[in-house]
Parts: structure tokens; sequence; C-alpha cells
């Protein structure tokens, strides 16, 4: 099955525990988190390619009384393959990486990204070692990932296949300062 990108990332937020915090990949994961609800634990991502992952590692790692979400599209997790390593390496349990999979490259034109062709994305977070592995492929599931991102007790990795659509942008804050700020502000009070 492909879900609808935004009820999907929807989903995924609705019921969200006062200790989630969600890392968004550049562009349409980003607009899609802001889309279901602007959020001091979200932390939006500008112009970092490729760096969603290293940066859920990094608060997962500072904060391990926080969940760590972090939600990312194909292109930018094909970009970011070294991160899945350290985190196979580094197992924080309050961890998860989402990926959310339209074998396109949406932020540059919509070419035909590698895991339309061989690349298995689950395969690889395997093979880095990290622990939990999930292809998502119904309703029941999404509705399962949901909660397992609050729950989960080993680092997690789900691809959820989405249908290449393109929903109006919905763009969060910009500024960089102010994100990190906001993030941080946020993690402090959960402790």
């Amino acid at each position: 099955m492909m879900f609808e990108r935004r009820a999907a990332m929807a989903t995924l937020l609705a019921n969200r525990p006062n200790n989630l915090f969600v890392v968004p990949g550049l562009g349409s994961c980003t607009w899609d988190a802001f889309a279901a609800g602007d959020d001091d634990r979200n932390f939006y991502l500008w112009g970092a390619m490729g760096g969603a992952a290293m940066i859920g590692l990094g608060l997962a790692l500072a904060k391990p009384n926080v969940r760590v979400a972090v939600i990312t599209g194909d292109g930018e997790m094909l970009m970011g393959l070294g991160s899945l390593a350290t985190i196979g390496v580094q197992r924080p349990n309050n961890l998860a990486i989402v990926v959310f999979d339209n074998g396109l490259y949406g932020e540059t034109g919509m070419q035909a990204s590698h895991t339309q062709s061989v690349v298995d994305l689950l395969a690889v977070a395997r093979g880095c070692g990290i622990e939990r592995v999930m292809e998502i492929e119904d309703e029941a599931g999404l509705r399962e990932l949901a909660g397992l991102l609050a729950t989960s007790e080993c680092t997690l990795f789900a691809r959820v296949r989405i249908l290449p659509d393109d929903p109006p942008r919905v763009l969060p804050e910009k500024d960089g300062i102010v994100i990190k700020e906001r993030v941080q502000r946020a993690a402090e009070k959960v402790g």
C-alpha cells in the first residue's frame, strides 16, 4: 500500500506524547510536519540535505529521556546513508528513523531515486545493525509505528511507501536560531 504523505504524517504525530521530538527531513517532510500542527518539539530543517538522521542521533544521545523520531524522505536518506552506520553502532533506544519513500527526488524535480531500482533501505538499515526494521504496509502498521515512536525499546527504522503527490506547501519558521532555541527550551521542560 502507498500512503498519502500528509495523511501519513498526521497519523504518526496524532496523540503525540510530550517527550516525542521530531526531526522532519528537508522539504516535504518539514512541510507535512508543520501542516500536522506546529510544535516547539519539531526541529525543522532548511538546507540541511542528508542531515536529519544525524541531527536526530545527536538529540537522542544528548537527551536520553526524550524520544526522537526522524521522519525524512528517501532522497535525503540516500544522501545520508553513512549516518545509518553510525546509528547502528550507537544504537540509541530512544531513536526512530522513518523514511517516506516515493522513489523520487521530490525536491529537485521528481527524478527517479535509487529506491526505484536496486537500493533497499530496509536491507541497508539491517546491514548497519539497526535492531528493529519495519516495512509499513497498511493503516494498522502505520498506527502501530505511531505508537512505537513513543515506546520502542531499541533503535527503530521504518519505511513508509508514499504516493508521489505534491500538496500545497505549508511553510514553518525558517530562522535556524529561532528553531534551535525553541527546541532547546522544549527539551529542558522534559528534563
